[in-house]
């Protein structure tokens, strides 16, 4: 295919992208699972071209910006105050499925050396970051829940693929030292936080001096593929780094960007980021033709390969249940024993069990097995069930467990925080010193009355609303609707006199930003009286 061809079909795959979402927002699938199945639908159709993943180009590519969306956005209370429970999922639970899926490919193909069947355990064992956020965006769990799946998404493709590397190595050379292993995991970890850390804080630094909006977001979305990139140059894990990276940048992006670059930065990075995963799991799908025939067709993959493909992908459900139940029940204990760790939950334990979906990550590094390592079909057949497994059944009935199990009732933040109208009542409060601070002249008399009565009036309201939530809610939601009808007459007008000839393009600009920024505001508001 020409370069121009190849420009045309990523095209063509956006459109399908539309219409895929569109579909699954009308049927109720989870995002991912359309795209996935609509690639696969794709990848059949007479005319469209074998695609075949380039698995480097993928992680490179794909993996850095998508772990930075995850790692900007997280709490880091949250996240550090988990840590031992997240490790225990992103390390303990990859390590665990990896042996049992070993064990189990060994039992069932036992000519196949055990370094190969710790290979297609190290592909499988690790849950993607890309297909987590993908499906935990569209449900509603429990804080403590989100901070865990989250955490373990940014964490575990760095222990699945070191496992993937020795296992692979020793599957060439026939050596393996545990100890060796173990070592090199702590150093790629540790210098990936290290690397990923100090080029996080040059960042910042350097974001301080770019005065252009443009510049300053054009240098925010660098930041990902820069410390993937080097992170992976120096030797340490490019995962780490960008996590890293990510959680600096996210920590101080509050002090360092203006209002500006926040709101033009994030509409952009969030339209990138939308792309980005649409893009992952329609190309997912449209592999499928590719592996197949790897595989020899169908009929000859169905046939040979069928029974230990089902025994992994069971083998990967499995033993995420017994780890999380195990970790859970000692958790329990000890927490009972020191007073610390919350409440343990067999709703939340069957939760954290069933959210294991896999993705991207499986399928780029099943695809980098050398051609001369024996099972390389195995792997490959194994690794393409377990994405389409877990992400059409697990991730499919996600939302429907989640209300089963009732785990969407304790939604929210628990613990000692603020509601939202109380932080608003806070917020109005603080504004409404800082009015009275400068509203004075020396002498006494009001020099800024206007604005004295109206943030006094805004921190009335908002305190009596932090205490009257229920019984304001109705005359807020209509005090909104009122906002933005004026909103709309407002833009209609604008529109008008643009149309007449009577305002220039640049005032319409203008006109039309002020009222974006307005409608923004009163529809945030008003959608956090829902």
């Amino acid at each position: 295919m020409s370069s121009v061809g190849q420009f045309e079909f990523i095209l063509l795959l956006l459109v399908a992208i539309l219409g895929l979402r569109l579909l699954a927002g009308r049927l109720g699938l989870p995002p991912a699972a359309a795209l996935i199945i609509g690639g696969m639908g794709l990848a059949f159709v007479p005319g469209v071209p074998a695609f075949d993943l380039d698995p480097d180009l993928v992680l490179v590519l794909f993996l850095p910006p998508l772990l930075m969306d995850g790692a900007y956005y997280t709490v880091w209370r949250e996240f550090r105050r988990n840590l031992a429970a997240i490790l225990q999922l992103a390390i303990g639970a990859v390590l665990f499925t990896t042996l049992a899926v070993g064990i189990v490919t060994h039992l069932l193909v036992p000519d196949l050396p055990w370094a190969v069947c710790f290979a297609l355990g190290a592909v499988v064992s690790p849950p993607d970051a890309v297909a987590a956020k993908a499906v935990l965006e569209h449900v509603t769990l429990p804080r403590r829940l989100v901070v865990l799946l989250e955490g373990e998404s940014l964490l575990n493709d760095a222990a699945g693929l070191v496992l993937f590397r020795f296992a692979i190595a020793a599957a060439l050379t026939g050596a393996f030292s545990l100890g060796q292993a173990t070592l090199a995991f702590t150093g790629l970890a540790v210098g990936g936080v290290i690397v990923g850390g100090a080029l996080g804080y040059l960042w910042i630094r350097g974001l301080r001096l770019l005065k252009h909006e443009h510049l300053t977001i054009t240098a925010i979305f660098m930041l990902p593929w820069a410390a993937y990139i080097l992170g992976e140059a120096a030797g340490v894990s490019g995962v780490i780094a960008t996590v890293a990276a990510g959680l600096v940048l996210g920590w101080h992006q509050h002090e360092v960007f203006t209002a500006s670059v926040r709101l033009m930065g994030t509409a952009a990075w969030q339209v990138m980021v939308f792309v980005l995963e649409a893009l992952v799991f329609i190309l997912i799908g449209l592999s499928l033709r590719g592996v197949m025939s790897r595989l020899g067709g169908v009929e000859h993959a169905l046939g040979t390969l069928a029974v230990p493909v089902l025994a992994v992908l069971g083998t990967v459900v499995v033993a995420r249940f017994l780890w999380v139940f195990a970790a859970e029940g000692v958790g329990q204990i000890l927490g009972l024993m020191v007073k610390r760790r919350p409440l343990w939950s067999p709703a939340s334990a069957l939760l954290l069990s069933w959210a294991g979906m896999r993705g991207v990550v499986t399928l780029a590094v099943a695809l980098s097995i050398p051609t001369e390592v024996p099972g390389r079909d195995l792997i490959l057949a194994a690794a393409f069930a377990v994405i389409l497994g877990t992400v059409l059944i697990q991730g499919s009935s996600l939302g429907p467990l989640i209300r089963w199990l009732g785990l969407d009732k304790t939604a929210g933040h628990q613990g000692a925080v603020l509601t939202a109208p109380q932080a608003m009542a806070a917020v109005a409060a603080a504004q409404l010193e800082a009015v009275r601070a400068r509203a004075h002249n020396a002498d006494g008399s009001v020099r800024h009355p206007r604005l004295l009565e109206q943030y006094t009036h805004r921190a009335r309201v908002a305190e009596r609303y932090s205490k009257e939530r229920d019984v304001l809610s109705a005359d807020r939601s209509e005090h909104y609707d009122v906002i933005l009808a004026t909103i709309a007459a407002g833009r209609t007008e604008v529109l008008r006199l643009h149309r007449t000839g009577r305002i220039h393009d640049d005032v319409l600009h203008v006109l039309e930003y002020e009222l974006d920024l307005q409608e923004m505001a009163a529809s945030t508001s008003r959608m956090r009286l829902g």
